[in-house]
């Protein structure tokens, strides 16, 4: 480990810190449905829309309208991509001629980039035309992530309100972010990349000679505007197979930084935009406390292991850190670094390959994953996730020291915790279950490329990325299969969904409940004993159910590795 890259560790989250209260005043406009200095140019477009659709906007929705709208909308776009990729071969935008993607293929996709985990079982640059990266993946990149953020701004209502009956429009939350927060940041932000060496264009390829007079042809397209909201809005869906590892899509440091803080920056803003909603900015900052605790933790996890190496090679005589799998242009640090942001958050871009780090550097991104991607997470999903921890921890520590279960004025009784723990098991559930399948079954077998401990974690990262709709991947596993992708599609759905229906259910809940105020007997919810209740809360309820396949996983891996044995 250097001081070089513990310094860009701590500027990425100094920078971050600095942007979440702007940040947070953005969205927290968005949240109230108030002006913007967008709105002059934008407001036009936004009415426009809701006269086509037939929308009012000032009309609210109770939680089980509201889940239905969002329920339809995103069926309605499931069916839409499906239909792109499977008629590719005769859609126009088709420089290089790629057939349709096939059934199972264009069934995992098209549920992959609607529940925003933008899982890739294929090379983008070989499988994908023009059309279908823009119509069919960045369409969807913008939707999906619109989505978390709507959802988030329903369960701050649910909490912010009192006797009410609705938590929003889904139709004005999700028009609003699109309009006013996701286009206009990512129009600056693919033009910053493009001025950095990023495409943008329609054509297909490029012939070139290299230094040494070998002639290739490198893939081209509208990389920019995808490379843009993949990051913004937590998706993940690299243009090209290597992700942010290829320099068309991460050219070089300034660009990797701005990636990582792309990241998180939504995610931060919205822990601000909690605790204003609530009247109480105190309690959006022990939240980010929290996430941050953990994620500094995994952080340096992963950077101590990645620098230290592998013991096995050392002893050949290849000293220094690990940087298998690495871009030099990136180094260890900041590979590290990138590696706990993306699973951090659901992103799931990466610039190096995890399968490649060592067993314990790769189990943080897998445990990351696990604990709900709670730890900042993806825009919108990672403050509902925790809050979702957050009111089984008030529970908890009413149990404890026998003070009124309450959280941000609201009482929280058993129908609120019990919704909270089906949400918080659907993940353990799927997938323990689907690993256990894929590990037992001749065809889920057929998928990792190693044998013993780390084969088994790629199959256990595979379902672990689908179901925490992450995408990221354990490079070694072969995913395009008609198993895998029909598995791993059917996760991904139940995975997003069957978490945001109990939590809505929540938010319906705690709006309809009147406000209590905070008394002698109410458990503080903003110091750091509460900080520290949450961070065990979610480190206990969140991964002690995986310890056991994390022992036959990663930390088997390492074990052997430490005494010299390779698999």
């Amino acid at each position: 480990m250097t001081f070089q890259g513990w310094f860009l560790i701590i500027a990425f989250v100094a920078i971050l810190l600095v942007l979440t209260k702007p940040m947070g005043r953005w969205l927290f406009a968005l949240y109230e449905g108030r002006r913007t200095p967008l709105h002059r140019l934008l407001g036009p477009v936004e009415r426009g829309f809701y006269r086509l659709s037939g929308i009012d906007p000032d009309e609210e929705q109770g939680w089980r309208r509201y889940a239905v709208h969002m329920l339809i909308f995103n069926a309605m776009l499931l069916l839409f991509t499906y239909a792109v990729l499977r008629l590719q071969g005769v859609l126009p935008l088709n420089p290089l001629g790629y057939d349709a993607v096939g059934a199972d293929g264009a069934f995992n996709t098209a549920i992959s980039f609607t529940t925003n985990t933008n899982w890739q079982w294929y090379s983008g640059e070989a499988t994908l035309s023009n059309l279908s990266q823009m119509l069919g993946l960045t369409i969807q990149n913008f939707l999906s992530a619109a989505t978390g953020i709507a959802l988030a701004f329903a369960l701050f209502r649910g909490f912010a309100r009192r006797s009410a009956a609705t938590i929003g429009n889904f139709w004005a939350d999700m028009t609003r972010v699109t309009l006013y927060l996701l286009l206009p940041l990512c129009f600056v932000y693919a033009i910053f990349l493009i001025a950095n060496g990023v495409p943008q264009t329609l054509a297909a390829s490029i012939d070139i000679s290299t230094l040494e007079g070998v002639k290739q042809t490198l893939a081209l397209g509208p990389v920019a505007s995808q490379e843009a909201i993949k990051m913004l809005g937590t998706n993940g869906g690299g243009f090209f197979n290597a992700n942010s590892a290829h320099p068309f899509e991460n050219p070089n440091a300034l660009t990797n930084l701005v990636q990582m803080l792309s990241i998180f920056a939504i995610g931060f803003g919205l822990t601000w935009t909690f605790g204003k909603a609530v009247g109480n900015q105190r309690q959006g900052w022990a939240i980010l406390a929290a996430m941050l605790t953990i994620f500094l933790a995994g952080v340096s996890i992963t950077y101590w292991q990645e620098a230290a190496g592998n013991p096995i090679l050392h002893q050949l005589g290849a000293a220094g850190g690990n940087m298998e799998g690495k871009e030099v242009r990136f180094g260890i640090a900041a590979s590290a670094l990138f590696s706990v942001v993306t699973t951090a958050a659901s992103c799931g871009a990466v610039n190096a390959m995890h399968d490649s780090f060592t067993a314990l550097g790769g189990m943080i991104p897998l445990l990351n994953i696990q604990l709900g991607e709670v730890v900042i997470g993806g825009v919108g999903a990672g403050i509902y996730g925790f809050l979702l921890f957050a009111i089984l921890a008030v529970f908890v520590a009413g149990l404890m020291v026998g003070r009124t279960p309450e959280y941000v004025g609201k009482k929280i009784e058993a129908r609120e915790v019990k919704l909270a723990v089906l949400a918080i098991a659907v993940l353990p559930l799927i997938i323990l279950g689907g690993t256990a399948i894929a590990s037992v079954t001749e065809a889920g077998l057929a998928g990792p490329l190693n044998k013993g401990p780390h084969g088994f974690s790629e199959i256990l990262y595979g379902f672990t990325s689908a179901v925490g709709n992450n995408g990221s991947a354990f490079a070694g596993l072969s995913a395009g299969t008609p198993f895998y992708n029909g598995m791993l599609g059917v996760a991904m759905w139940l995975g997003r969904f069957f978490i945001i229906i109990p939590m809505l259910a929540i938010a319906g809940g705690l709006a309809a409940k009147k406000y209590t105020p905070e008394s002698a007997g109410s458990f503080p919810t903003t110091g750091p004993l509460w900080t520290g209740l949450l961070v065990g809360i979610v480190l206990i309820v969140g991964g002690l159910t995986f310890l056991p396949s994390l022992a036959l996983g990663p930390i088997a891996d390492h074990l052997a590795m430490i005494n010299g044995q390779l698999f």
